[in-house]
Order: C-alpha cells, then structure tokens, then sequence
C-alpha cells in the first residue's frame, strides 16, 4: 500500500491573465454513439484543463484517452488552446464540455466561461464564451437537468448562474450573487503547528458551487469568509435565493472552506478547509437545505507541523471512503465512513507529485488520478474498493501545469 510523502515549496494565490479563444461551430455527435464507440476500444475518454501563460507550462484542454481495465493512459494530444481552462465539466448528455478561463480581464475586469462540442474522435470545437460575471473563476458545476451551469468567481468574490442553450452554448448570466461581509482572520483557527497557510483572507472568495443531489438547493463556499451558502435553486428560471433560516453555516475564522462532496446517501456533507487542512462533516437535510455540524478531523498526520494547503475532497462511488488532498505535503488522506457518517482516519498515499490540486476517481471505482500541477503530471493509483487504500500504479502522465481531470463516458 502506500505511505506518506512531504515535498518543500512555497505557494502564492493569483491570477494569471491571458484571452480565450472564441469560435462558432455545431454540436457534437449524441451520447449514445459516443459511449458506443468507447465501449468498443475499450478506452475511457477524459479531459484536462490547465494553467497557462507566464510561470505556467499549460496550453490549453488535453485529451487522455484510458485502458478501462488497467486505468493505463494511452494516448494523449492537445484538442484546444485556451487561456487557463482550469476547471472543466461535461454536460450530462455527453455531447458538450464546459471550461472557466481564470483570468480577469474579459470584457474588462472580468473572468469567462467557454463552451465546446465534442466529435467522436475526441476533438472540441468551441461554440462561445461569456463572461463569468467575477474574475478569477475557479470552479464550475452543471445541474442535473443540463440547463444551467454555475460558476464560482474567486477574485470577484462572486457565483453566477448561466443558461445552456439546446445547442450547447452558454447565455448571459440569468442570476449573481456577490458575496459580501467581513472575511476571516489571517491566520485558520486550526492551523497545525508554524503554519503560514494564510493566503485567502483579505475579501471574499467564492471557491465552489454545485447542486445538491436532489437538484433542490445550491451550496457555495466562500474561503475568504469562512462561509458555505445555500440558495434554493428555481428549476424553471436557473434563479437562486438565500434560505431566510440559515443563508449560511460559518466554519472557524480563516480556516478558508475550499471544496465540499456529498455522500451518495445524500443525507451527509464533508467540507475541506484550505488553510486550515481541516475536514468538517456536516449532516445535511434534503428537504430544507440546512446544515448541521457534526465533526472535525484533519487531514495531515497526526504531529504535522509546518505549512500545508488543502484542495480537493471526494467520496468513493461505493460511499466508504473519503479522500483528501494535501498540496506541500503532496498526499492524498483515506478516511474510513462511518454508519452515522462519522470519519475514521485509515491512512494516506504520496501524490509522487508536486502540489496535488485536484483528482478525480474514473466512473468504475477502480482508478484514482492525480493532477499535480508543479510536476507538471498526473498520478495513477489503483484503489483496494474493500480497504480504500491506494496504490501506485507506476504511470506519470506529462501534462504541463495540469488543473484539473473530467471524465467522458
């Protein structure tokens, strides 16, 4: 199995700036034909979205195609030069990918959201880009009807709801919501011990967005203020509206909530805190939306010190393991899921990698990839479903900068 591994470093937020490539093209072939021809080569299809520009080593969105059976990466190429497509999501019908381009300045002081049709082979056309209504954006997320898409703007302290056209292309923001209140302190209340992890407190930052499983609410997390909102999402109009009760929950001044995963029952939420590498377990009501603190756990080992930033948080598609990422440590922390949702630590695996900022696990369950954006590579590893362990698999994948891994198929 794997053990722990610490690699030294420095780290510094910012935006880099750069102009999206903006072009008019069809719709791609449908799910079905895609899926099909997939299912035939045995390959599993995904994209890469990276950082470019300055200081960076991306070009744009990759394509990987994957032995489904080996979790092995077998070819890769470059399907679109972008200005720092750093977070991508597939519509749910398979035929479109979505990417933010985290710059701030499209349209002035703005950040943007492009929009591409997928070809059989894999190639993207790209159909339009708006804008983000925020810059810097950092996350985005598509509800489960595939009619709107939400984007999480850092620098402008924003999230912005944008319509999908029957085409594929995105519309005008429909809603935005800046977030505003005093942040956090400097420094994460639950900080390990000679922490300097205190980027990310001097306004608000909106990390993520995403609909709950029941399509029902939306929740954001804001980093700068130590807040996860939740709106009650109107399927029809794409428009959200704070809950009068309980707008939002707060998490320990400047711990910095980053990313949020539901676990597949639904009923509970796990946050992940950058600054403080914290993990807050939340019992989450789907008929109201409320939230319901439960537990805190950190994700380093036990007698860490020193400086580390939390990213990403997922739980395995069978519900009982969660994993949690580390960047300067560079691993990934297993946690065990308790019947009541309780989280039990089990272990941890080295990224083999510099700075982990997000991974992804492939739709059967069976392979874990990680996106380690210095190195310039993504990680394989192979997970015990019955242990959640992870194990190297011994595969680096060369990808300048890399931000961020979807799945096709």
């Amino acid at each position: 199995m794997c053990d722990i591994g610490i690699s030294n470093g420095t780290t510094r937020r910012g935006f880099l700036r750069g102009a999206a490539a903006l072009a008019v093209a069809h719709a791609a072939m449908g799910p079905a034909r895609a899926g099909a021809l997939q299912a035939r080569s045995g390959l599993l299809r995904a994209y890469v979205g990276t950082y470019t520009g300055s200081g960076s080593n991306g070009e744009g969105i990759y394509l990987v195609e994957i032995d489904r059976d080996r979790g092995e990466v077998r070819r890769q190429r470059l399907v679109a030069k972008a200005a720092n497509p750093s977070w991508l999501v597939a519509h749910p019908s398979g035929r479109f990918l979505y990417a933010v381009n985290e710059v701030s300045d499209y349209h002035g002081n703005s950040g943007s959201v492009s929009s591409y049709s997928m070809d059989e082979s894999g190639d993207l056309r790209a159909i339009n880009t708006v804008s983000s209504e925020g810059s810097g954006p950092a996350y985005l997320s598509i509800d489960a009807t595939g009619r709107f898409a939400f984007v999480a703007n850092y620098g402008g302290g924003s999230v912005a709801v944008l319509p999908i056209a029957a085409d594929g292309s995105l519309g005008a923001a429909v809603d935005v919501h800046r977030d505003s209140g005093a942040a956090g302190a400097e420094r994460a209340t639950n900080a390990p011990a000679g922490s300097f992890a205190i980027s990310g407190h001097d306004a608000p930052h909106a990390h993520m967005v995403l609909a709950d499983p029941a399509n029902r609410f939306v929740l954001a997390t804001d980093l700068g203020q130590d807040r996860i909102y939740v709106y009650r999402s109107d399927a029809a109009t794409g428009k959200l509206t704070a809950l009068a009760e309980q707008p939002f929950v707060t998490l320990p001044s400047g711990d910095g909530p980053r990313h949020v995963a539901f676990h597949p029952n639904g009923r509970w939420l796990f946050s992940i805190q950058e600054e403080s590498s914290t993990i807050a377990r939340f019992d989450y009501e789907a008929a109201t939306g409320r939230l319901t603190a439960r537990q805190s756990i950190s994700a380093l080992p036990e007698g860490f010190a020193g400086t580390s930033f939390a990213s990403e948080i997922l739980v395995a598609p069978n519900g009982r393991y969660l994993y949690a990422g580390n960047r300067l440590h560079d691993s990934i922390a297993i946690f065990a899921i308790g019947g009541d949702g309780t989280l039990t630590r089990v272990g941890e695996c080295a990224t083999l990698g510099d700075y982990p900022g997000q991974f992804r696990i492939e739709p059967n369950g069976h392979f874990l990839y990680a996106c380690n954006k210095r190195s310039d590579c993504i990680t394989t590893f192979r997970i015990h479903t019955e242990s959640g362990m992870l194990t190297p698999t011994g595969q680096y994948t060369g990808v300048g900068s890399p931000g961020c891994i979807t799945f096709v198929g």
